[in-house]
């Protein structure tokens, strides 16, 4: 499973890495905006992880980029923890919100539940390996 990682945190990118690629994951990151757009147009990924609150091109911008050129999965991970904002998100067309810090497992599972829903769009997608993994808090 291709998953890109957009946030402008390197440390957070980082992390989700570490956390990630032991599922088997092949994890992509970047640290902008623009750049995760651009990155989602190259390597047409099977979900993206995108935060919210980001200099320049924001996650707003970008959830709403992608959603006009495709149904791919996006789950919006921030720190962002208002009703409101999170009713926004998930109105311009994120597919889940969930709020920093999280444990692992639990990332894992909402990432495993996106991808079975999603699985009539990408088929060949398949779940994390979800016993690999270090129980870490992001």
């Amino acid at each position: 499973m291709k998953i890109l990682v957009i946030d402008d945190d390197q440390a957070m990118t980082d992390l989700l890495r570490i956390i990630l690629e032991p599922t088997e994951a092949h994890v992509i990151t970047s640290n902008t905006g623009a750049a995760g757009l651009q990155a989602f147009k190259e390597i047409n990924p099977d979900i993206v992880i995108l935060d919210l609150l980001m200099p320049g091109m924001d996650g707003w911008e970008v959830c709403q980029s992608i959603r006009e050129i495709s149904r791919v999965p996006i789950m919006i991970l921030s720190v962002l923890n208002n009703p409101g904002l999170v009713a926004r998100a998930l109105d311009m067309g994120a597919d889940d919100f969930l709020v920093k810090p999280i444990k692992s497992a639990v990332l894992i599972a909402h990432i495993n539940n996106l991808t079975r829903r999603n699985s009539e769009v990408n088929p060949n997608t398949t779940p994390l390996k979800t016993g690999a993994f270090i129980e870490n808090k992001l």
